[in-house]
């Protein structure tokens, strides 16, 4: 057992970890898988370099869900398998996608031009059905993988505004990467996608407490009611305040080009903040906790010895890499 850290606190680590990873995933592979989506808007030379505006990061973006699965594998292995076995279509579905998208990136820049065209189809296609399908599972997941008629319909509208979601945040990674008339464009495609997301947030903010009635009395009831109402108005001002944002005319090399993007990196993360509040100590509501769904004490305290080595070394390549490649985007080359 690893010293000083009693093994009731083991399974709470191990659910922080997994969260930090997917949350880090969505806001970090869910503003290259936005990009995907938003090069169906444009043309040949401007679609090349919103490609390469991700090219040194999207392979790294995904291994934060690598490692958040693997952590759910091996830290809740019984979860793993429920969670699994619900959600195995939209998995696979996943997958297929990412898988399409990664080979699309790659041979988009290497075909025929004549052959061009069918790649950025297949990357967007690929880009497409990965955030659907991760909208999908969101929507199933707050549910409880309800399979009635009403809860596919709630799965489908999560789908769309994950979608949304993440068309928001690829356009403020665009804002921040590009320059001159695709930036311009970038920002009416943010706005938009702005309050899409606004509503889709709201929209999961207001099923989740229906949920049951536990978390209902979480959110509702004094005085965690008041302790938790910086997050409401903290979403909405920042949305305010974004919209108003945006609105402001463009500036060659405006330094405050980063400020969308870290905006929309907040609000995921005070989505996700909200969304963990809901459900904790549950992985799946109201039916499985984390200590009821992790792996034995003595196989915790091992598994975590190299989760803190291997999570750090991820973090350092995608801080590394985003400051190896900091500054506006130029066009990807195989030469």
């Amino acid at each position: 057992m690893t010293p000083f850290i009693d093994p009731w606190w083991l399974p709470v680590i191990f659910a922080g970890l997994m969260g930090l990873s997917i949350l880090l995933y969505v806001i970090l592979d869910g503003y290259d898988l936005g990009v995907g989506m938003l090069t169906r808007l444009e043309k040949d030379e401007n679609r090349d370099l919103m490609v390469a505006s991700i090219g040194p990061f999207w392979d790294a973006n995904e291994t934060w869900l690598v490692l958040g699965i693997g952590l759910l594998l091996v830290a809740f292995p019984v979860a793993h398998g429920l969670i699994l076995t619900q959600l195995y279509l939209p998995v696979a579905l996943m997958l297929v996608a990412l898988i399409l998208r990664g080979v699309s990136f790659e041979f988009r820049a290497k075909a025929p031009p004549a052959h061009k065209p069918r790649w950025d189809n297949a990357f967007f296609a690929g880009s497409l059905l990965t955030a659907l399908c991760q909208g999908y599972m969101l929507g199933a997941y707050v549910l409880g993988f309800d399979q009635s008629f009403a809860a596919v319909l709630f799965c489908l509208l999560a789908a769309l505004g994950l979608v949304a979601g993440y068309i928001f945040v690829g356009a403020c990674w665009l804002i921040y990467k590009v320059e001159g008339d695709l930036q311009k464009r970038a920002v009416r495609w943010a706005e938009v996608s702005l309050w899409a997301t606004a509503l889709a947030m709201a929209i999961i903010s207001i099923a989740t407490p229906l949920l049951s009635e536990r978390i209902f009395d979480r959110w509702f009831r004094l005085p965690e009611i008041i302790a938790l109402l910086p997050i409401p108005i903290a979403s909405a001002t920042l949305f305010v305040g974004l919209a108003i944002f945006l609105r402001r005319p463009l500036r060659a090399k405006d330094e405050l080009s980063w400020v969308p993007l870290a905006v929309a990196g907040i609000l995921f993360a005070l989505g996700f903040v909200g969304i963990a509040y809901s459900f904790y100590p549950y992985l799946i509501a109201d039916r499985l906790d984390i200590w009821q769904a992790a792996a034995s004490p003595e196989a915790l305290s091992i598994i975590l010895i190299g989760a803190l080595f291997v999570l750090p070394v991820i973090l350092g390549y995608s801080v590394l890499a985003h400051w190896i490649f900091r500054g506006k985007a130029t066009h990807l080359s195989y030469e």
